[in-house]
């Protein structure tokens, strides 16, 4: 199996030195280059040979947010992974806006950056849960007592099964770790929440977490 092949963009090295390092570590991560602002992120992405890139949010030159949407706006774009250590409402927002394929903290553990970069490559958004819980909070505060309501109404349409998967979902949850604990297969897990997410019209798995969380399951 070809190694992802990564790009780092920090505009502290010794930030890129660390990432380099855990990433370095497995065999199925290629780092291919750095960068230390979004300006030369957009640049050596534009010359080829990147599948992922993980992204820093407040640099000089051009901002994380910034080159996210300006890198995903080129043909055959990389996936993007923010990773910052703001973790502010705003921050997750604009860089979901931006198209962000996931947003990590800092402070995630080593081994769980090297299972996002996987993860993320082959198609599955990854969000840290106090980011997914950040995001219910925005959503959620601001929503008027009838989304409760209508949570309860789109959610009753989900079986059983494919509610206490929609509830690990919204618990941060990432499909390996829904299988383990329900006792089911990948392919199970991915089935059901592939019927969840047209159940309760969502495109992503925040929108499946605000309607378990507006109905009053989390």
């Amino acid at each position: 199996m070809n190694a992802v092949k990564v790009l780092l963009v920090d505009d502290d090295a010794l930030v890129r030195a660390g990432l380099a390092l855990i990433l370095g570590g497995s065999e199925t991560i290629d780092v291919v280059g750095e960068a230390g602002d979004g300006r030369e992120a957009v640049d050596r992405v534009r010359r080829g040979g990147v599948d992922l890139v993980l992204m820093d949010i407040r640099m000089p030159v051009l901002d994380g947010i910034e080159a996210t949407s300006t890198i995903l706006a080129l043909p055959d774009p990389p996936k993007i992974i923010v990773l910052t250590t703001f973790d502010a409402d705003d921050y997750v927002v604009r860089a979901l806006a931006a198209g962000a394929h996931g947003f990590l903290l800092k402070d995630t553990a080593p081994a769980a950056i090297v299972d996002a970069v996987s993860r993320v490559f082959d198609g599955e958004p990854i969000l840290s849960p106090t980011i997914t819980a950040q995001l219910i909070r925005q959503v959620t505060d601001a929503a008027p007592s009838s989304a409760v309501d209508a949570a309860r109404v789109r959610v009753s349409a989900l079986t059983e099964r494919e509610l206490e998967v929609a509830i690990e979902v919204g618990r941060g949850a990432s499909n390996a770790e829904i299988a383990d604990r329900l006792h089911l297969s990948l392919a199970t897990v991915k089935a059901h929440i592939a019927h969840i997410f047209t159940k309760l019209g969502a495109t992503n798995r925040v929108q499946v977490a605000i309607s378990v969380h507006d109905a009053g399951l989390l």
